[in-house]
């Protein structure tokens, strides 16, 4: 029987050990500037009064849904349910921590999607990292996330992009990959820089496929809530995991259909917003 063990555990501690000594202040400048985003955008969502804001999120369905009155008054009734049940402060700063990691997993995976699409050594080297990071457990994101900004929503954050952000690389490298080569051969006969032709051929044909992954990336950042309310991040999901502590099945299943409402006006304006 072997006796050797390998120091993987010892050897990422060891890691993480080093990274904060000597990056403990750039970490410090990243975390305020992150809480700064945060809170930004939860002070811009919670600006206007429900009643309007409730308005303004009817006619953003209507006219984003072309017009789909069924879409609209649904969007509305869910956004009214959701100040019924006293859980409207919460659910704006849920969407203003998934709006921000979404916006900042789109603007990280989108770009490093384009260039895997353009270089196939960085698509080798990014798929087993890609792998990685969508098979490991959401759990495991937390610990080095908690252990470099602390608790809060600032490494909830972290841990929401790492874990959204696989689907946006990768959907953005398909569609790049799947444009047909003749509109490429078009662009290139016509004396395209590539700058024009991934701005005018390749990336309005991939745009479906694209706004695939952003999609997911959404939806994946909202499945993170509860989890990143286990170090510190507030909103909806903590009011689940305080339901699940406390056995309130009211408390936890209010805050439940809440983030499910959340969800679903999500995923039926990225699904409008994406062309046919």
């Amino acid at each position: 029987m072997l006796t050797f063990r390998l120091p993987i555990g010892d050897t990422v501690e060891l890691a993480v050990d080093w990274i904060e000594a000597n990056f403990g202040s750039f970490l410090d400048i990243i975390s305020k500037q992150l809480d700064f985003l945060i809170s930004s955008l939860k002070n811009a969502l919670l600006f206007l009064p429900p009643e309007l804001f409730i308005a303004g999120i009817f006619l953003l369905a209507y006219f984003v849904g072309k017009r789909n009155i069924k879409l609209a008054a649904g969007t509305a009734i869910g956004f009214f349910l959701i100040e019924n049940m006293g859980l409207w402060t919460l659910s704006m700063e849920t969407l203003a921590l998934v709006l921000s990691s979404t916006l900042l997993a789109l603007i990280i995976g989108i770009p490093l999607g384009i260039l895997s699409a353009k270089n196939t050594t960085l698509s080798r080297i990014l798929k087993p990292v890609l792998d990685f990071m969508q098979t490991m457990p959401p759990f495991v994101y937390l610990i080095p996330a908690l252990l470099f900004f602390g608790l809060g929503n600032v490494p909830s954050m972290i841990a929401t992009i790492v874990f959204s952000m696989p689907p946006a690389i990768r959907l953005t490298n398909l569609g790049i990959r799947q444009v047909p080569k003749e509109l490429t051969e078009v662009a290139d006969s016509f004396g395209s820089t590539s700058w024009q032709k991934l701005s005018k051929v390749e990336l309005p044909v991939a745009l479906p496929t694209i706004m695939a992954g952003v999609n997911q990336c959404i939806m994946l950042s909202l499945s993170m809530v509860v989890i990143a309310a286990m170090i510190g991040a507030r909103g909806l999901g903590y009011q689940v995991l305080l339901g699940i502590q406390r056995i309130d099945i009211g408390m936890g299943f209010e805050s439940g259909l809440a983030i499910v409402i959340i969800a679903v006006f999500l995923d039926r304006i990225t699904q409008h917003l994406s062309p046919r």
